[in-house]
């Protein structure tokens, strides 16, 4: 029998779960309304809506939290990659007082509703206020960084298949901002926005590799710089770079397929016992009886929590690694 604390407790549990669901329903409304709206980048929408190109440029800038020339705005540099290359649009001050306010208030119900210690409620702050956004981040970076990593060989060939057919570079770049999706979409449109500007093609392919965050475009800005210095065939050296980064997309892939049983295996060993005591802690409150007042609980939970983690990132190393 579930006593009246407990079932408070799953109506709580209940209720947050119907705000994420909501949330997410909404956000996947607004997705599916983009897709049959038939946007195919944001650069492309933003000029329809704005007209001049150089407004346009800046306003994608400014909301990746770059300033008007490309530069990042912010004295902590890390920080600021990490928004520009998870490809968040918008406020950045904005998306960090809303996480902070989002921890406070976790903190405070945690705290104030549940009864629980002052330190668990500032760890909820913790968490949810500085560690979740950061986790948020860098999820998106990755995500993004993948998918770009995806069409960046299929733009390079469109790139080679308009310098055979006799036209600029700059224009065989415009030729990829208007045919391909989000993220290489926009972001070669602004490359190409630069190089309209007065950027040479060298400078531009070098602040998208730091927007971006793929080491493959360091690739592509190293080959670019040696071939403005000591000259050569630039449709054979794109050619050829789009080659080696189809190679290694087949290589990350086969190594993800390889390593699947130990990715899945960590994952079960890591939630078992966290789910086994949420279970525990529902259906039978009373199983663990006093062991909460006892001195030593916190210090137990913060160690073998610690060496969890440590084994979850030996784990997570051994299965992700760079090629």
């Amino acid at each position: 029998m579930l006593t009246g604390q407990t079932l408070l407790y799953f109506i709580y549990v209940l209720a947050a779960a119907s705000v994420i669901l909501a949330v997410e329903s909404l956000y996947v409304s607004y997705s599916a309304r983009r897709v049959r709206l038939g946007i195919i980048n944001r650069r492309l929408k933003r000029l329809g809506e704005e007209g001049p190109a150089e407004q346009t440029l800046q306003g994608l800038l400014r909301e990746r939290g770059l300033s008007s020339t490309g530069d990042y705005l912010f004295g902590a540099i890390g920080l600021n990659r990490l928004y520009t290359q998870s490809g968040t649009t918008g406020n950045p001050i904005l998306f960090a007082v809303i996480f902070v306010l989002a921890g406070l208030v976790v903190g405070l119900v945690a705290t104030l509703v549940f009864n629980l210690p002052m330190i668990v409620g500032f760890i909820a702050f913790f968490v949810v206020g500085f560690v979740l956004p950061l986790l948020v981040l860098r999820r998106a970076r990755n995500k993004r960084i993948l998918k770009f990593a995806r069409q960046l060989p299929d733009a390079l060939d469109m790139i080679v298949r308009s310098l055979k057919a006799g036209h600029p570079t700059s224009v065989a770049i415009s030729l990829v901002s208007r045919e391909m999706p989000d993220p290489i979409g926009t972001e070669f449109g602004i490359v190409s926005d630069e190089i309209t500007f007065g950027l040479s093609l060298e400078q531009a392919v070098r602040k998208l590799s730091e927007r971006v965050g793929f080491d493959g475009l360091h690739l592509l800005s190293v080959s670019l710089s040696i071939q403005s210095k000591t000259g050569g065939n630039l449709t054979e050296i794109l050619a050829n770079l789009s080659g080696v980064l189809r190679e290694r997309q087949k290589l990350r892939m086969k190594i993800k397929a390889l390593t699947a049983e130990g990715r899945v295996s960590a994952w079960i060993i890591s939630l078992f016992p966290v789910v086994m005591f949420l279970i525990l802690l529902i259906t039978a409150p009373s199983y663990y009886g006093t062991v909460w007042n006892n001195p030593l609980i916190l210090p137990a939970f913060t160690i073998f929590g610690g060496w969890a983690l440590l084994g979850d990132f030996i784990m997570y190393r051994m299965v992700n690694f760079d090629i």
